[in-house]
C-alpha cells in the first residue's frame, strides 16, 4: 500500500430478505440468463457479456440507463461459496473488460471489496451487501463516504428489481 493508498471507510451494509429460498436466490445471483433480467439500478437494463462463477473468474456486463447512457461494470472472484457467499473486487469497466473510473463521479474508488452474503430461514431468504473501497486513496474514501445515501438508494433500487424477478418466479 503506497502513501496515498488509505482504508479508512466505515463499510457500507445493506440487508434484505426475499420470500424465496435460497437455492432460487442463489441461482438468481450466479446464472448470467438470470442476472440480465433483475441486475443493476432500478430503470437500468443490464447485458451480462460473462459470467465466469469461479475464483479469479469474471462478471462483465453492460448497464443501459432510462436515458440510454451505456455503463459498463466488471466483477473479479475472489471467493465463492455456494449458497452463502460471493466475495469479489468490483469497479467501471469498458466494453472490453478495463478498469475505468466512475462515468459520472470520477472520485468514487476505483475499485470496491463487495461481500454478498447469503442466509435462509423458513424458507426465506435475507441477502447482506458489505462494500467498502479497496486499495483508495483518502480522498476516494471521503467520496465513499459521502455517497452513503447514493448507495443505499442503488442497492434498494436493485433489490426491489430482484424481488419483482423473484416474485415472477
Amino acid at each position: 500500500m503506497t502513501e496515498t493508498q488509505t482504508k479508512t471507510a466505515a463499510k457500507f451494509v445493506i440487508s434484505r430478505t426475499f420470500s424465496a429460498p435460497l437455492d432460487r436466490v442463489w441461482k438468481a445471483w450466479t446464472e448470467p440468463e438470470q442476472m440480465a433480467k433483475w441486475w443493476g439500478p432500478k430503470g437500468f437494463e443490464a447485458d451480462v457479456k460473462l459470467l465466469d462463477l469461479k475464483p479469479g473468474g469474471m462478471f462483465h456486463y453492460r448497464m443501459l440507463s432510462p436515458q440510454g447512457q451505456e455503463m459498463w461494470g466488471r466483477m473479479v472472484f475472489r471467493e465463492i461459496v455456494p449458497r452463502e457467499r460471493l466475495v469479489f473486487i468490483n469497479s467501471f469497466s469498458d466494453p472490453d473488460r478495463g478498469v475505468t473510473r466512475h462515468p459520472m463521479a470520477p472520485e468514487w474508488p476505483l475499485l470496491m471489496h463487495t461481500t454478498i452474503s447469503f442466509a435462509e430461514a423458513d424458507g426465506k431468504t435475507t441477502v447482506t451487501v458489505e462494500w467498502e473501497p479497496y486499495e483508495a486513496s483518502e480522498s476516494e474514501c471521503e467520496t465513499f463516504d459521502k455517497g452513503r445515501d447514493s448507495m443505499q438508494a442503488g442497492w434498494t433500487g436493485t433489490f426491489e428489481k430482484l424481488e419483482a424477478y423473484l416474485d415472477k418466479a
